[in-house]
């Protein structure tokens, strides 16, 4: 039952080229920025990313994106990331943009064992008609496009129909977690992290504080061990770097 791995790099050691990843984290909160770094040493590529968003000011998902790891995202939000939208628009990255809380389902119905469910986000969009642009070629035309989803009508409201996510690995970022991998995540941390636990066939977890079995309540536990392999417990260095995306002040 003793989950805990010597190190980050241990812990990703057989993540392979190619591996579908599923990422915690929002922006900057919550984000499993020691296992992506060992990811990036590692020199995986070809990595297929379910995540949020892909990083920011060089930060988390970022450095893999900038050392051209990464394939394909499946995400909601581009955002600020100038690199991402470069690379998504030169036909260097496979993209799929997805509503939000689509993604958060996706990632919670495949931890469940759900293979798909109906939702009404994205009736009357290229979400549920298809023709997204995922892939564009060099000369900035669309090389792939997202197909059509199946629709079904519910008490007069149609649905479109969204699969389940799984991944080969999932990488997420705790506060405390102890060596069954029980895991409690801080405030806007509990973001993506609990979802993407929850989606990994393996999953890792990077803890702030890593404490012996019984030491978390139970009802205070937000993922139960069943659902993480690994645990790496953080330096106190590693644990208190955390970036602000942007910084708010008062006078």
């Amino acid at each position: 039952m003793n989950k805990v791995a010597a190190s980050a790099e241990d812990a990703v050691a057989d993540v392979h080229g190619g591996a579908s990843v599923a990422v915690g984290g929002f922006g900057l909160s919550g984000v499993p920025t020691v296992l992506i770094q060992a990811l990036l040493d590692r020199g995986v590529r070809d990595l297929h990313v379910v995540s949020n968003n892909c990083g920011a000011m060089d930060t988390g998902l970022a450095v893999l994106l900038a050392a051209g790891r990464i394939a394909r995202v499946t995400g909601s939000y581009i955002g600020a990331n100038k690199e991402f939208a470069r690379q998504y628009l030169s036909g260097e990255l496979e993209v799929e943009l997805i509503p939000q809380g689509t993604l958060a389902e996706r990632l919670r119905a495949g931890g469940a064992g759900i293979p798909a469910f109906y939702t009404p986000a994205g009736i009357g969009t290229q979400v549920a008609e298809g023709g997204l642009p995922w892939r564009y070629d060099e000369h900035g035309d669309v090389a792939v496009a997202s197909p059509p989803k199946e629709v079904r009508d519910f008490g007069g409201t149609p649905h479109v129909l969204e699969h389940g996510i799984r991944t080969d690995v999932a990488l997420v970022r705790a506060a405390r977690g102890d060596r069954h991998g029980n895991l409690v995540f801080s405030k806007s941390a509990r973001n993506f992290n609990p979802l993407a636990a929850m989606a990994g066939r393996v999953t890792i977890a990077e803890v702030e504080e890593l404490v012996e079995p019984g030491e978390i309540p139970p009802d205070a536990v937000h993922i139960p061990g069943i659902f993480v392999q690994r645990v790496v417990g953080l330096t106190p260095e590693q644990a208190v770097d955390k970036k602000i995306e942007k910084r708010t002040v008062t006078s």
